[in-house]
């Protein structure tokens, strides 16, 4: 399935019905009097969140959202029915922002959240209700109050406890595979991963977190380079970040340099995102290249006070010390000390 994570969206809510100008007709009764029905009120908008959708691929190709409008009133006293709501279904962390300003209209975080976002218009009164001891037959009514309408973008951003970010080819494939079932394309050139993934972790005494998987960050992601940073904001609901790094090219490559070009990256994309706690994990240990360089690896994050954890996603060492660590961040060790 086709990873859509950004929509824009033209929205609006029913019209209300317009009442009705009538009077009651019978035979030997005469002078029977106004009888128009009211309008029926215009169907509202309203956004879903469910765990069933984890893209925004339907609303693509359904950018016109529109309620039901209200039916007009009649005679004889019969108002009109109410429009039926619409209800537009997306994925669970959901942002809705107004297309113009910017402004963020709701955030969907949790399964069955909903929000009202457009109101219908109220259906106007028939000439019924206008009648009184002075004007005993009105013949006028109200019209319908219209609905609202607004251009909306709706932007996703993954819900993951744990997210993971690196270089190009650093092995985040190969490590969401190794802990769940997700299935990412993994292959031995940069920028396998092309859209987000989510896997779900299952650890110790029945407990499990959920992983999200991003594609490579590179140095200069804010201009455009590589894929850019857009996916950058999966991660900024993550708890914790964990920071794959890969060492089997050194001397050649300079695996600390790019460590901190992303997370300039990460600073300028979002300080919420810089200031988040990061574990570093020092991959591809099954390869020599690795060991060998395995030591001034650990003594360079050490001296930065970064708590790193040498792993092979291949032969699975130290990918449980790794789990342990994430567990306790994520159930154990308040914010503060991360």
């Amino acid at each position: 399935m086709k990873f859509i994570d950004e929509v824009t969206l033209l929205c609006s809510s029913g019209h209300g019905g317009a009442g009705c100008v009538a009077f009651r007709r019978e035979k030997f009764i005469p002078f029977g009097g106004p009888n128009g029905g009211d309008g029926g009120r215009g169907g509202d908008l309203i956004f879903e969140a469910t765990k069933t959708l984890s893209t925004l691929l339907e609303l693509r190709h359904k950018q016109h959202q529109k309620a039901d409008r209200g039916r007009h009133g009649m005679g004889k006293d019969r108002h009109g029915a109410a429009g039926e709501d619409l209800v537009v279904k997306v994925p669970v962390g959901t942002l809705i922002k107004d297309f113009e300003t910017g402004e963020v209209l709701a955030d969907l975080t949790e399964d069955g959240q909903r929000i009202i976002l457009l109101k219908g218009g109220r259906g106007g009164q028939g000439n019924a209700r206008f009648a009184t001891a002075t004007n005993k037959a009105p013949k006028f009514a109200q019209p319908g109050e219209e609905g609202e309408e607004r251009k909306l973008r709706l932007e996703l951003k993954l819900m993951a406890d744990v997210g993971l970010l690196g270089l190009p080819n650093a092995g985040k494939s190969s490590l969401i595979t190794k802990v769940s079932a997700a299935r990412p394309k993994i292959a031995d050139y940069p920028f396998t991963t092309l859209a987000p993934s989510l896997g779900v972790v299952g650890y110790k005494n029945f407990r499990s977190f959920v992983m999200a998987d991003i594609p490579g960050i590179i140095e200069g992601a804010h201009e455009g380079a590589g894929l850019g940073h857009r996916f950058l904001k999966h991660l900024e609901r993550s708890g914790i970040l964990v920071h794959l790094v890969d060492i089997s090219g050194l001397p050649d490559s300079d695996p600390y340099a790019a460590f901190e070009a992303i997370n300039r990256e990460l600073a300028m994309f979002s300080e919420e995102l810089d200031k988040k706690g990061q574990i570093v994990a020092l991959t591809k240990m099954d390869l020599p290249a690795a060991q060998e360089h395995l030591a001034e690896a650990q003594a360079w994050f050490q001296e930065r006070k970064i708590p790193v954890y040498p792993i092979s996603s291949i032969t699975g060492e130290g990918v449980e010390a790794l789990l342990d660590a994430i567990a306790e961040r994520l159930w154990s060790a308040p914010k503060e000390e991360w």
